[in-house]
């Protein structure tokens, strides 16, 4: 009675906490994963989870079945891998670049993960911030670049990761505190905090300011995300960071945060690599694996 796409849905369901968002990541219209739930229910006559609750509310029933999936779907996962391994004899070499400060908390055990699986996998690591990261991907002298800036390169294709909103990170005391979302004419009297690197690469102007032509009465630059909060909790400037970045901080009451418009700005972030390596047993395994761990550890991003 019990199929492995119902496991999958479950796991799906628990992760995303509502309907719309797990239908997404099973890659099903809503309507047909509700209809599969249903199914399964009627099969199994009794109900998975309650129905109108947030956050979703699992029956004992539904957390026996996750409990299978949790001891079932990595062995289902892990076999695959093997027998891939086995079939291709598939050895190589995997370069990353991060063209994103704030990637490094998820990619660390994305790589961990990966390096326990593919031990034959010759890996390195590099950031994107001191050279351009794409053209070296072209060249070969890389082999996957994690990024949400995609330019159109011949060879090169993105692989869609996840979608995060980029909010405003403000002071407890701070003056827009009392604003619902931000404006960018409310930043033009503001000190803007970002990591060093091209204004064309960052979010707030290419996708919020620029576009309205307002520019912040200054810049300042910081390397380290918990010294832009320092300076951010401490009323030296505001700071546009990705939503996942700011959680913990938000929960420890550090800073609070406010969306850029009334719609929010929502990004992309993607995986680079090589059109001719997208088959390849490892890369495939190593971008299941990091869309993974970030649905699984990062509050608030979205199936891309």
């Amino acid at each position: 009675m019990i199929e492995l796409r119902h496991l999958k849905t479950l796991s799906a369901l628990r992760d995303a906490g509502s309907l719309v968002e797990a239908a997404e990541r099973v890659h099903l219209t809503q309507s047909a994963l509700s209809h599969q739930i249903k199914d399964l229910e009627d099969r199994l006559n009794c109900s998975l989870f309650i129905r109108k609750t947030k956050p979703l509310c699992f029956t004992s029933a539904g957390q026996r079945l996750l409990t299978l999936a949790e001891e079932v779907l990595p062995m289902i996962r892990n076999t695959e891998r093997d027998i891939a391994r086995l079939a291709g004899g598939e050895t190589g070499r995997l370069n990353i670049s991060i063209d994103c400060h704030s990637c490094f908390d998820w990619l660390m055990p994305t790589i961990d993960h990966f390096r326990q699986n593919w031990p034959e996998i010759e890996m390195d690591l590099s950031s994107g911030f001191t050279f351009q990261p794409l053209p070296a991907l072209v060249r070969g002298d890389l082999d996957l670049v994690i990024t949400s800036d995609p330019e159109d390169r011949n060879g090169i294709i993105y692989i869609p990761l996840f979608s995060y909103e980029s909010v405003l990170a403000i002071g407890k005391r701070h003056r827009l505190i009392a604003r619902k979302c931000i404006h960018p004419q409310d930043l033009a009297k503001e000190t803007v905090i970002t990591y060093p690197v091209d204004q064309n690469r960052l979010d707030l102007f290419t996708r919020f300011l620029d576009p309205a032509g307002v520019e912040p009465a200054a810049i300042r630059t910081a390397e380290l995300t918990l010294m832009i909060l320092q300076l951010v909790a401490s009323g030296r400037g505001v700071a546009a960071l990705p939503n996942w970045t700011l959680h913990e901080y938000l929960q420890r009451d550090y800073v609070t945060a406010r969306p850029l418009g009334e719609k929010g700005v929502w990004c992309t972030l993607y995986a680079a690599i090589r059109e001719d390596q997208k088959n390849s047993e490892f890369m495939v395994d190593f971008l299941n694996t990091a869309k993974e761990i970030s649905f699984s550890t990062l509050a608030g991003i979205k199936s891309a």
